[in-house]
């Protein structure tokens, strides 16, 4: 075979340990397309989703669960268009992701041709770090040296965009040669180590020393510092709050964690925020300002390795710059142990009343189908410690950061800062495929199912065989509505919910598991939800658990406003259609908070 530029960028992917590429096919990266036929093993594997923007949340979610540079590949024109909202939840949530996408030949630009799209504005701001079009041969490795180093250094996402004139170009397989205006590429990429400086550490040390209520905040920057967050809370005698992303930093079996914090977090979490004297935040970007201490209440310290970041949540009185576990571990000598402990018990006794809580709520009785808690409840004592979870944006992240008792080894995550509908099942194959030995469950309401979850139930059918574990769970939240707007609409504008934009079209997505070549399994009956975890986690395929959930089991934040109960008492009042049902449910859940048997 002749070798092409297409045949130098596959090597060069390779070569930078590049095992896969999620995309779909078009006439705009064809020569890309039979270069991946003729070179077999000696490409990353192309993996097929079913779009492109699927692809790219592949991409988002390998990066995700490896710490390794995903990669994505699409046609021009439409098929580079569709990559952007994947693209975004990987920039957004500080991913490194890596877009190779076609271009029509130069030879048509400027002439109004098919599928003529002008991609460097399109994606100039997705990938600022870098974006370029390739012009010649001569440009290459450098440009994906050059893509991948970036992603890599700064948990971007970048791109490279390859017309079809330049992919079918002859290249020898060579590096550039040594001559003027001839850029050399380089595969590797050293990571520094990065930690501040000792005066800083010592302020930091001053100040976290000197206070006697310390909140710690982790999310997931903190993520490979778990033991050194453990050492530092049980040295300060504090609590530990954990971001959305950050989840997993820290198990929940450790008493002194509370859980996680915002709307979506615990009631430990935010008592701990408003009351402590002192706030660490190790690692998070977390942005909702009204879950942190009071401007004036704390002294603060911050670690995070971005300083473009730093600053931006909280009046911080040290900002130190650093990767988290490197800086803690020169931290932690200088911090002293604290010999009162009565504001860590405090929050202890917290931490074990909200467990309480939460499985009282768990095992309410709801007025239709299933309580979707209890659905997450019963997962916590069946899934294996070193399981993943994925979860989609609506309701069901919700349950997710508060039901689930996360263990050590186990691994998680959502889209965190576009919090985008449709991630779930895509993070989930992405995982799958970097851990094909785990097992990997993804939570999703079915507004995001019916959104583009369904379409991947045939990518799972189609290469579940591949992998050493075939399993995967699909767990369907089947409650016929955008629940997470309706509760937003109630609770935000005290508006009654609106069926025409609500209401989803029933659907019975066992069954079409079944038609894709999957197992599905239906559960109309509280009974049956531990039974079809038990029967998922035996099965030799992927399965979906269509769990026909009660939409109006409301998702009661840590701490109600009483803007928020204005609105809420509003939608009631102006003929919500499942008014009688919320009462009842939200006052049988609010209560169990208050039961003498959950203290």
């Amino acid at each position: 075979m002749s070798e092409t530029v297409s045949h130098l960028i596959l090597s060069r992917f390779k070569q930078w340990g590049v095992e896969r590429v999620f995309g779909y096919p078009g006439d705009g990266i064809n020569p890309l397309l039979e270069a991946w036929e003729e070179m077999k093993d000696d490409a990353p594997r192309f993996i097929q989703a079913r779009h492109e923007e699927m692809a790219a949340f592949m991409a988002s979610g390998h990066a995700r669960f490896t710490d390794e540079v995903g990669v994505c590949v699409a046609t021009s024109g439409p098929g580079a268009i569709h990559l952007l909202n994947g693209l975004y939840d990987a920039r957004l949530d500080h991913q490194p992701v890596v877009a190779l996408v076609g271009q029509q030949p130069a030879s048509a630009m400027g002439g109004n041709y098919q599928q003529e799209v002008d991609l460097l504005s399109l994606f100039k701001d997705v990938a600022s770090e870098f974006v370029q079009v390739a012009a010649v041969p001569e440009q290459f490795p450098n440009l994906v040296d050059r893509a991948m180093r970036i992603a890599k250094a700064e948990r971007t996402v970048t791109c490279i965009i390859v017309p079809v004139n330049v992919q079918e170009a002859p290249s020898t397989g060579e590096e550039p040669p040594h001559a003027f205006k001839m850029v050399p590429g380089r595969v590797g990429y050293e990571r520094p180590r990065v930690v501040p400086e000792r005066p800083d550490l010592e302020r930091a040390a001053g100040i976290l020393n000197r206070g006697s209520k310390v909140a710690i905040l982790v999310g997931q920057g903190a993520k490979h510092a778990t033991d050194e967050v453990i050492e530092v809370a049980e040295l300060l005698g504090a609590g530990v709050a954990k971001a959305l992303l950050g989840i997993h930093v820290v198990p929940d079996d450790l008493p002194f964690v509370t859980g996680s914090i915002g709307l979506l977090g615990s009631k430990p979490s935010y008592d701990m925020m408003m009351g402590c004297d002192t706030f660490f935040k190790i690692g998070s970007n977390f942005p909702y300002v009204q879950f942190l201490p009071d401007w004036d209440q704390a002294a603060a310290v911050e670690i995070d390795i971005d300083p473009r970041l730093t600053g931006i949540r909280y009046p911080f009185d040290v900002s130190l710059v650093g990767d988290a576990r490197e800086t803690l571990r020169e931290l932690i000598p200088l911090l002293e142990r604290k010999q009162d402990r009565s504001w860590q018990d405090e929050i202890v006794k917290g931490h074990e009343h909200w467990w309480k809580v939460m499985e009282a709520r768990a095992l309410n009785d709801v007025a239709r189908g299933v309580n979707p808690q209890r659905v997450f409840h019963e997962m916590n004592g069946r899934i294996p410690d070193n399981t993943i979870v994925t979860s989609d944006s609506g309701s069901a992240a919700n349950w997710y950061a508060r039901q689930i008792r996360w263990r050590r080894g186990m691994m998680s995550s959502l889209s965190g800062t576009l919090a985008t509908m449709g991630c779930g099942v895509p993070h989930a194959l992405g995982a799958k495929f970097a851990h094909p030995d785990r097992l990997v469950v993804a939570m999703v309401g079915d507004g995001a199912f019916q959104m583009n979850g369904m379409n991947e139930m045939l990518t799972a059918a189609k290469y579940h065989r591949t992998w050493s574990d075939p399993r995967m769970i699909f767990v369907v939240l089947n409650n016929e509505d955008l629940n997470q707007v309706s509760w937003e609409m109630r609770a935000m504008e005290g508006f009654p919910k609106f069926e025409d934009t609500q209401a989803l079209p029933p659907m019975n997505y066992a069954r079409y598991a079944e038609l894709c070549g999957l197992k599905g399994i239906r559960v109309e009956e509280p009974d049956r939800i531990g039974p079809a975890w038990d029967e998922a986690l035996g099965s030799d395929r992927p399965v979906v658990i269509d769990c026909v959930t009660d939409p109006d089991v409301a998702p009661i934040p840590p701490h109600a406003t009483a803007e928020q109960m204005k609105a809420m008492t509003r939608a009631i009042l102006r003929g919500d259609p499942e008014a009688r049902n919320i009462v009842r449910q939200g006052i049988k859940d609010k209560l169990e908070e208050f039961k003498p048997s959950n203290r």
